[in-house]
This record gives structure tokens, C-alpha cells and sequence, in this order.
């Protein structure tokens, strides 16, 4: 070899060749393919699938029925226990009254 000859081998340049950008976007459409088919697939038999894998539990003592926001702070919920429904009235991490149905008058928690 004389001091100036360069090896057979082309230097690749920096610029990527039309074959690798077209592999490039073709795997970003099966990858973004196979997310959506995996989306839509979770969305049409994912809860009756996720139920059908628990093992069914026995009949539950406490339920909550409804829950409804008064304000940022403060919210009823009604739960059901032991076939009893109660509301409650919680605010700011604390229970503030609890109305046993059928009953007017709150009971104050116990603090």
C-alpha cells in the first residue's frame, strides 16, 4: 500500500442511509401498532377478564353505596353495613357526623 492509498471500505457518513430510515419508521409504527391493538384489547375484555382471574370472595359486610363532594374539604358518603345504611358527613381527614337512617339527628364522633 503507498502512503496515500485508502482502504476498499467506504467511510459511512453521518447522514443515515434510506434503508435505515425506513426500517427505523417501520418498527415505530408496529411498536406504536402493537401498543393500540394492546389498548383497545384491554379496553373491550379487560374488566370482565380481570374479574373472571379473582377468586370470588364471599358477600361483603361494608359497602359504599354514593359519595358526594359539598365542597374541596368536606363530603357524604353513604355506606351500607350489615345491611344497615349510615351517611356520613367527612372533612379534612376526620369524620365529622354520621346520620343512621332513617334518623334526623347527627351523632357527634367521638373525639
Amino acid at each position: 500500500m503507498a502512503g496515500g492509498d485508502r482502504p476498499q471500505h467506504q467511510h459511512r457518513t453521518a447522514v443515515m442511509d434510506l434503508a435505515d430510515f425506513a426500517r427505523a419508521f417501520f418498527a415505530l409504527v408496529l411498536t406504536l401498532g402493537l401498543i393500540g391493538i394492546a389498548a383497545v384489547a384491554a379496553r373491550r375484555f379487560g374488566p370482565e377478564w380481570l374479574v373472571r382471574l379473582q377468586r370470588p370472595k364471599a358477600e361483603r359486610r361494608l359497602a359504599i353505596v354514593e359519595s358526594l363532594p359539598l365542597d374541596p374539604a368536606r363530603r357524604l358518603v353513604l355506606v351500607r353495613l350489615d345491611g344497615q345504611e349510615r351517611l356520613l358527613l367527612l372533612g379534612e381527614g376526620r369524620w365529622l357526623a354520621d346520620v343512621p337512617a332513617g334518623s334526623n339527628h347527627p351523632t357527634e364522633p367521638a373525639r
